[in-house]
């Protein structure tokens, strides 16, 4: 039982490191914090205050539980191996692997350290040049990342999805609630390449779409990023539905305008004009801190317009034919069942990327 108990030791004493370095403790003091508050009736007196205790309280306790259950089994195992004989070795040794793969997937947290990584994420896909082949691209794509969020048990809600008239999508636009979910869905942002042979052509030619997705932390409060009012010019307008016609019969559609950068955020969905402005800034607030990380800028105030990324980042490439293959650009990460990639299993080119990042 010697071996098992050093394997034990070592994995214990990472742990502990990694415990440490996450301030698990002070989370689960703000956990205690958070439960009491919300417990208060008077909170709801402010919705939009309760709302976002809750939407913490509930993140963080999906943090810290995970880590709180290993530290409780690992303990518990080591009193464990302290009385039990070698009659046991081989089951205690399966318990000591599980433990280290579950380990091993908590550290992937450790990836997530930039200043926005824990932030919830807007994702964009966006149908390039070609008509309905383009289109149908996108769609194929918007499908891909749903399955995904799925598959993480992520919370994924329509922000707005204008379709295209024959396939697929023109826009669609998701926030997605999950831990650390821009950690995560940061290296899909740039544009989607696909070859395959046309199911819109009569003469089954091979075809090439391109789709731009864009993933943008989600930035609710005006004291993280700060926008000067006069900077922003913001338009009102009917929305409209599919195939052009009316949504609703009030200006609730909305276009904010930043103009130091040029950078337009538009807005329309089956909603107030209120909320359609509040999603509308708080994804303006997302591209912006977007643009400062590719220009490395300090400030808002030092962004330069039309040096985004944008249509130039070409990200990957997803071949149907005339072989099968899905292939990163940036990390040289490739897999060769793109229906499985395109069913959600990105996985494997996101670990890549953080790698390499």
């Amino acid at each position: 039982m010697q071996d098992l108990q050093k394997r034990l030791d070592a994995l214990r004493g990472e742990f502990l490191k990694v415990y440490k370095k996450l301030c698990i403790e002070d989370k689960l003091m703000r956990v205690s914090e958070l439960e009491k508050q919300v417990a208060e009736p008077d909170i709801w007196k402010n919705v939009e205050e309760a709302t976002a205790k809750n939407q913490e309280l509930s993140k963080l306790q999906d943090e810290v539980q995970k880590w709180e259950l290993l530290r409780t089994q690992i303990n518990d195992l080591n009193e464990l191996i302290e009385i039990s004989g070698e009659d046991l070795k081989k089951e205690i040794s399966g318990q000591i692997d599980g433990m280290e793969n579950q380990f091993a997937e908590l550290k992937k947290v450790l990836k997530f350290q930039g200043r926005y990584d824990n932030k919830d994420a807007i994702v964009r896909i966006t149908s390039g040049a070609g008509g309905t082949e383009a289109m149908d691209w996108a769609g194929m794509l918007e499908r891909m990342y749903l399955r995904f969020f799925e598959k993480k048990g992520w919370k994924a809600t329509s922000l707005e999805r204008i379709e295209g008239e024959e396939a697929g999508i023109k826009t669609a636009v998701y926030e997605v609630v999950g831990s650390n979910a821009y950690g995560w869905l940061k290296s899909e942002h740039g544009v989607h390449r696909l070859v395959r042979l046309s199911p819109f052509n009569a003469n089954n030619l091979r075809q090439t779409s391109f789709a731009l997705v864009e993933v943008l932390p989600v930035i609710k409060a005006d004291t993280e990023v700060q926008i000067d009012d006069k900077d922003l010019r913001i338009d009102v307008y009917h929305s409209g539905g599919h195939g052009g016609q009316s949504v609703n019969t009030t200006n609730s559609a909305v276009r904010i305008t930043h103009l130091p950068t040029n950078t337009v955020v538009a807005i329309q969905n089956e909603r107030s004009q209120l909320q359609n402005k509040e999603k509308a800034m708080e994804i303006l607030r997302g591209k912006l801190v977007q643009m400062q990380l590719e220009q490395h800028a300090e400030t808002i105030g030092e962004l330069r317009a039309g040096e985004s990324a944008g249509w130039g980042q070409q990200i990957r490439n997803y071949v149907l034919q005339p072989y099968k293959l899905v292939k990163d650009t940036r990390t040289s990460y490739e897999e060769t069942d793109p229906e499985a990639v395109l069913d959600g299993k990105i996985d494997g080119f996101i670990e890549a990327y953080l790698e390499n990042a």
